[in-house]
């Protein structure tokens, strides 16, 4: 999600996950025609803020899908799925990358099934919103940890103000567990995209998104399989599930991908940053989250303080 703050060529995803594709050029891409001619009629901001979206939509099937198949269960079903489609849009040379990147893709995709295990433990216990909000604290971090200027270190102290708003309601509305879930889910995050900046220079391509995907999905298998839910599976349950994998993985990727053919980096780094007040939105639409006014406007400090750290980036660039 935050790939783009930090100048790099990838990005999350999440849930992120799906999110970080390479900007191919900075030049407008030649007429198309057919179905492709679509998305040369939609600004690519627009895009942009259509995969934001159906991220955060997915994560909002994703609660509802938890009373059947638990967080555990569900998540197993969105990185299955994903890696699937994943692994179906991209081709990567399973056996060439993994005989010489093995280590690094299993260390990736075992990040990258902590990330999301943690990330939907979180959303079962907190509202959507400050979820996303916790969370986002990972790559902001990473963000201004990439940088030396004092001005960067004010926007994570802009953020920091903003996650102490929601502590009094820590142990009160606020889950804690859910709050630690909230905040490894955003360890994770960071460490994610540390590790696919590396990775990105070693193999072809979103190659390493969809093996670590895929080695994700293998790793939480046992997990998964554990609680018992997945066997309530039913065919009326296939779309929602369906819907999860579509929303979270195939739709962002490719609304993403196309925008980022016409979009400078730049302008694509702020609109990530909406993430948290869309999820804000989402939470409350869909899912009938309320929150107070002190989480709202922590919501807002930690939005305020990645837009800064965005734009404060691009100006150093």
């Amino acid at each position: 999600m935050m790939k783009r703050v930090m100048g790099s060529n990838m990005r999350d995803p999440a849930r992120g996950d799906s999110r970080f594709v390479q900007h191919p050029h900075d030049t407008d891409p030649p007429a198309r025609t057919g179905p492709a001619r679509i998305f040369d009629l939609i600004p690519p901001p627009g895009l942009v803020l259509v995969a934001i979206v159906a991220v955060q939509l997915g994560a909002a099937v994703a609660v509802t899908l938890f009373p059947v198949f638990g967080p555990k269960g569900t998540v197993l079903l969105r990185i299955g799925l994903s890696a699937l489609v994943l692994l179906a849009l991209i081709r990567p040379n399973l056996a060439r990358d993994l005989r010489n990147h093995g280590r690094l893709l299993v260390v990736y995709g075992f990040m990258l099934a902590a990330m999301n295990l943690c990330f939907y433990e979180a959303i079962a216990r907190l509202p959507l919103g400050i979820a996303v909000t916790i969370d986002f604290m990972g790559p902001l971090g990473v963000a201004v940890a990439t940088s030396r200027r004092p001005r960067d270190f004010a926007w994570i102290g802009l953020a920091g103000v903003g996650i102490l708003l929601l502590a009094p309601d820590i142990g009160g509305p606020l889950d804690p567990v859910g709050v630690l879930f909230a905040a490894g889910a955003g360890i994770g995050w960071a460490s994610f995209i540390l590790l696919s900046r590396r990775l990105s220079r070693l193999v072809d391509g979103n190659s390493g998104l969809a093996i670590g995907m895929a080695i994700g999905a293998v790793l939480l298998l046992p997990i998964g399989l554990s609680g018992g839910g997945l066997m309530a599976m039913t065919w009326a349950l296939l779309l929602p599930v369906m819907g999860l994998a579509l929303l979270s993985t195939a739709i962002p990727f490719v609304l993403e991908y196309e925008a980022l053919k016409r979009l400078p980096a730049r302008t694509y780094g702020v609109l990530v940053t909406l993430e948290p007040a869309v999820a804000t939105c989402i939470g409350a639409v869909v899912l009938g989250d309320v929150l107070g006014p002190s989480a709202i406007a922590a919501v807002v400090l930690v939005t305020v303080a990645a837009v800064g750290a965005t734009l404060s980036a691009r100006q150093t660039t």
